[in-house]
């Protein structure tokens, strides 16, 4: 992605335009391994970041070299992955995952052939991956430059407070937002990296 490019673009919005001057953000390194980071997102979700690298750790040191092939992971006995640390729907939607790319064969996807609409569809059938999972898969795993993820509880407050939105109604509340990020198209994924450096400062 051309930086340059993108921030020319959002410099032309008043609202962030001063968010673009005072503050840096770190440039997105694609891991390209969907598959390992769909797994890590699922083992983090509803905990604190410290907890979640803990539990993970534990998880992918169950596995030879450190990684959970999908054909070991699927047929692993589900005491074991608890043992980690997982609960044991998180322990379930890990096996989903991995039954998933083994039935799709996964590794040899072609993404860039696929909208980031296509890629939410696709990945939110894995029971356990919902649509914001699959948008912070499409940002840091395939720097996907245009995604605005709504239900990002960050987001929403940093647009709450950078455009003074007093709207009460969640679903009303989103639309606006969703409306309000429209003219930063098709770079609303680097606004948000502003966004959220700028709300944690």
């Amino acid at each position: 992605m051309n930086s340059i490019v993108a921030i020319q673009h959002l410099q032309q919005e008043a609202r962030i335009r001063p968010l673009l001057q005072r503050i840096e953000i770190p440039e997105i390194i694609p891991s390209g391994d969907l598959y390992f980071d769909l797994l890590k997102s699922i083992v983090s979700q509803q905990l604190s970041v410290k907890a979640a690298d803990v539990i993970f750790k534990r998880f992918i040191a169950l596995f030879d070299l450190q990684y959970p092939m999908p054909e070991i992971l699927r047929e692993i006995d589900l005491e074991t992955l608890r043992s980690a640390g997982l609960s044991a729907q998180k322990a379930r939607y890990l096996q989903n995952v991995a039954h998933f790319a083994l039935q799709n064969n996964l590794s040899d996807m072609v993404w860039d052939l696929l909208s980031n609409d296509e890629i939410i569809s696709f990945l939110t059938q894995i029971k356990g991956v919902g649509v914001w999972t699959a948008q912070m898969l499409l940002i840091f795993s395939l720097s996907r430059t245009d995604v605005f993820p709504v239900d990002d509880l960050g987001i929403q407050q940093a647009m709450q407070r950078l455009f003074q939105i007093e709207e009460v109604n969640p679903r009303k509340f989103k639309v606006q937002i969703q409306e309000l990020s429209e003219p930063w198209r098709p770079y609303r994924t680097v606004a948000c990296q502003y966004l959220w450096r700028w709300k944690d400062s």
